[in-house]
Parts: C-alpha cells; structure tokens; sequence
C-alpha cells in the first residue's frame, strides 16, 4: 500500500515544513466561498514534495462533518495538452454528490495545467507502456492530495468514496488495494490508458499490457468497484472494458461491471456532463448504498 506511505509522508511535510513544501504558497483555502455548493479553490499536497496541487471543494450547507468524495480526473500523454488543460470542475457530478450531503473534492494532479511540476504518471511508449507503475503513481498522487483535506474538522473520519475518470479511474483501481475503513467504495468512468493509440479512436496502446495491468490490481484489490462505461466509448469500448473488469476480477478483485446506453457523440466523456451524470445516477445510488456509513465525528 505505498499510497499510504506517500500520504504519511506528505502529512509530514505539511507539519513540519519539510522539503520544498516551505517555500510554498500555504497549503488550504484559497480565498471565500462562492458558488455553485460553496465552492472554493485549495491548494493540497502532492507527492516528492512537488508543487502544490489546485483542487476545487464542494460542500453541502452547514458545518458538517461531510463523508468525503474524491474526483479523479483524465489525462494525455500529449505535453502540450496536459499544460493547456482546464482545470478540472466535474460540477455536474459534484453538484449530484453535494445533494447526497458530500464534501467532494477535485484535485488537479501534478503535470497538469496550473499545478504543473513533474508528470508522475507517465506510462511510457507503447512498445515499453508500464501500465500498472502509471497507476500506481496517480494512486499516490491522490493519496496525497485528499492527506490534509480528510483531516479537516467538517469531514467525517473514514468512509471515503473515490470516483475516477478514465486514467483517474485507472489509478482508483491501483487504491483499491487501501483499506477499507478508510475508502469504502470505489466508483470508475472507463478506467484505463492508452486509448485513442496515435489519436486513432478503439485504437488502444498496448492492449495486452493493459489487462495484465487490471490483473496485477485485482491481485490486491480490498474495496468493492463500481466500473461504468458508455456504450459508444472509443478509448476503451465496452468489450475491452469488460476484458479488463474480468481480468481485475479473475485476480481477486470486486467489481461490478454496468455498460451504460451510448452518450452524445463520444461516450467517454460522460461523467464530465449534467446529461451524461443523469444516465449514471441509477448506478451511482446503488454503490453509494453499498457503502458502509461511517461514524460521524464527536463533538
């Protein structure tokens, strides 16, 4: 579980000003609350002691404690693209999450858009892709950066749910090897990478590296997985989805594989729409009522 470690040993740098973390802006909110569902920029941790990361939090009224959702958010290996992207919002998503009583946080990961630094998930060239090192090392990344926010006195202890998005739902994958007591379901939009191979749509890099990668998970898979995919998915269709869920699973792994209707003109999108979140929510109740409740925190 090297994700906790990292985790550990950001918290560490957190409180003792260690590494580069010192020289930093502070870590927390950034500026007031505003709107929708009083959001609000934070800057969060990352691995190595790396740059900060930006994040977006949600919150429901009131002073809480919140359980604890995470959004983790897609990528390219394209340089140019990762510096040029938006950061990420999922407001659709978060708005649905924050109406179930939510705090949800939505970290940008290093190598990306105003956070930048160092890409730490780099999965390589097709014919040397290390798919399961890739997602190992966004697991960390959003290990590290949920370390501080978990924390806070309106979030409630354990109980955590995290929602990944295509290689951040790969790297979900890569978490479910925590333990439960601290994330309690694991909900993933398409996980995978190295779709769209050369920009070529149902073209993937490295295929069979890939399922391996699913496998070696499973291996060590703790938490129960929700794997949703849209019918008309052209990085990772839902026959190969279902490749991969069975590979995770055959190893040991839970997960409950759901292939949505088609969305739009590209389904791979999906979660990242009000539309899109709509069609999913059927499957989205029924993991988030899998989910033990955790303890609310004592006054």
């Amino acid at each position: 579980m090297h994700s906790v470690k990292v985790l550990f040993a950001v918290v560490a740098c957190v409180v003792f000003g260690a590494g580069h973390g010192a020289a930093q802006p502070a870590l927390g909110p950034q500026g007031a609350e505003g709107e929708p569902h009083r959001m609000q920029q934070w800057l969060v941790p990352s691995p190595d002691f790396g740059p900060h990361a930006h994040a977006l939090l949600f919150r429901p009224p009131g002073d809480g404690p919140f359980p604890l959702a995470v959004i983790a958010h897609a990528t390219t290996q394209n340089v140019l693209r990762r510096a040029q992207m938006p950061q990420p919002e999922y407001r659709a998503l978060s708005a649905w999450l924050v109406a179930r009583g939510y705090a949800v946080l939505v970290p940008e990961r290093p190598g990306h858009g105003a956070t930048g630094g160092k890409y730490l998930e780099d999965q390589g060239g097709c014919d040397e892709a290390d798919y399961a090192r890739s997602g190992r090392a966004t697991a960390d990344v959003i290990a590290a950066s949920i370390g501080m926010v978990r924390k806070q006195s309106f979030i409630r202890p354990g109980g955590m749910i995290v929602i990944g998005h295509s290689a951040g739902g790969w790297g979900a994958l890569a978490l479910a090897s925590e333990d439960p007591k601290d994330i309690a379901a694991i909900v993933v939009f398409a996980p995978g990478r190295g779709g769209h191979a050369n920009d070529f749509p149902n073209r993937i890099c490295a295929p069979h590296t890939l399922i391996a990668a699913a496998g070696e998970f499973g291996k060590a898979a703790r938490v129960r997985v929700t794997w949703l995919v849209a019918a008309n998915d052209s990085y990772f269709s839902p026959v190969f989805s279902k490749q991969l869920a069975d590979a995770f699973r055959t190893a040991g792994g839970k997960a409950d594989f759901v292939a949505l209707a088609a969305y739009g003109s590209e389904g791979h999108w999906l979660p990242e729409t009000e539309g899109g979140v709509k069609l999913a929510a059927p499957e989205l109740d029924r993991a988030l009522k899998l989910r033990p409740t955790p303890p609310a925190k004592k006054r």
